[in-house]
């Protein structure tokens, strides 16, 4: 006699909800980041400089603010 083993997990709603909002969250930290990015990039060095952050920082503070240091 043949027997069959279902090992895997049957998607529920509950887990369908936990995907969109995972993703929702990645999109809202993505948004922050090109946000922050562009906002940054808009300044001028001068103003850069006045804030103390060089042009090279800037995607690097950019992904701080978006997904945490």
């Amino acid at each position: 006699m043949a027997q069959a083993i279902y090992t895997g997990t049957i998607a529920g709603p509950g887990r369908i909800s936990f995907s969109l909002d995972t993703l929702k969250a990645a999109l809202r930290r993505r948004a922050i980041y090109r946000q922050t990015v562009q906002e940054l990039n808009a300044l001028s060095s001068r103003e850069l400089t006045d804030l103390g952050i060089r042009r090279s920082e800037i995607r690097s503070i950019a992904r701080d603010a978006a997904f945490g240091a």
